[in-house]
């Protein structure tokens, strides 16, 4: 395999580009995707203009990888925020094109620095494939040691948006969620669901997803990831955040697949996939 490598922000990454066109670029540092351009249609991330990039920073935007906890919930609550894959050095494995895709797959293993904070044995691939108007991303986690231990795990996905008040996200009615703005659970009673400013809700057992951003609209697929984390910071968290311009909490909305309610346990040899797909339908 000829070098895959380029550079993004001053960092390795690798841009694949599927032969209708397609293209992702994915960082080595935290192994994120920060950048989806499918065949025809401009880039659907969102990636903060005013992101810090370089070793042990989380890169605001694009799809962080969060393993093996979300935010300080656990099940390791000793761990970082969000656990440490985002912010590890991750390997290329392989690079592929075929006749209608293109795919990376980068890998994570355990080291000195996870094992100082996180005593477990383990392999991570995340594989990202494009194709036409898709994008496809599957996690695979290995418990390669002697113990038992469970993890929670998510893909921080940043949808780029025209305008958060035209925004209409179908899919969530009925389903239970964690408000951690307001501190209450309940169910969704909204068929589509509409955003005036911040939001930072867990939604509990989510199907499939259709996001409406004016005539654009992505429908989004997740399998084994049961959980959806929908997250805007809103205008005054947003203007507090040094990584992020002011106003573009009116151009993202986070649109996560996750398994944060019920973390899975591996024991030593058992091995777990989550997936998740964006499809272009504009």
């Amino acid at each position: 395999m000829s070098d895959p490598l380029i550079d993004f922000q001053g960092q390795p990454a690798v841009r694949i580009q599927s032969p209708e066109g397609a293209q992702a670029t994915v960082l080595l540092h935290g192994g994120q995707v920060v950048s989806w351009i499918p065949a025809s249609g401009g880039e659907q991330l969102y990636l903060s203009a005013d992101a810090r990039y370089g070793e042990g920073q989380a890169v605001r935007g694009g799809i962080p990888v969060i393993f093996p906890q979300f935010e300080q919930r656990g099940p390791d609550r000793s761990l970082p925020r969000h656990g440490f894959a985002r912010l590890q050095n991750w390997e290329v494995e392989s690079v592929r094109t075929g006749r209608e895709h293109a795919q990376v797959t980068m890998v994570l293993r355990d080291n000195e620095q996870t094992r100082a904070i996180w005593p477990h044995q383990f392999q991570m691939e995340l594989t990202v494939a494009v194709s036409g108007h898709q994008l496809d991303l599957e996690l695979y986690v290995e418990n390669t040691g002697k113990t038992v231990w469970p993890f929670a795990a998510a893909l921080h996905t940043y949808l780029g948006l025209r305008s958060l008040q035209h925004v209409r996200l179908e899919g969530l009615m009925g389903r239970h969620f964690q408000d951690n703005v307001h501190g209450q659970e309940g169910l969704e009673d909204n068929p589509e669901k509409r955003f005036a400013g911040e939001i930072d809700r867990i939604y509990a057992q989510v199907g499939d997803l259709r996001l409406r951003d004016g005539s654009r609209v992505l429908d989004i697929g997740s399998d084994n990831l049961p959980d959806a984390v929908i997250w805007n910071p809103g205008p005054d968290k947003c203007a507090a955040l040094a990584d992020m311009p002011d106003e573009d909490w009116e151009h993202m909305l986070c649109v996560e697949a996750a398994r944060i309610n019920a973390p899975k346990t591996l024991a030593p040899g058992e091995s777990w996939v989550g997936r998740q797909s964006i499809l272009l339908n504009a």
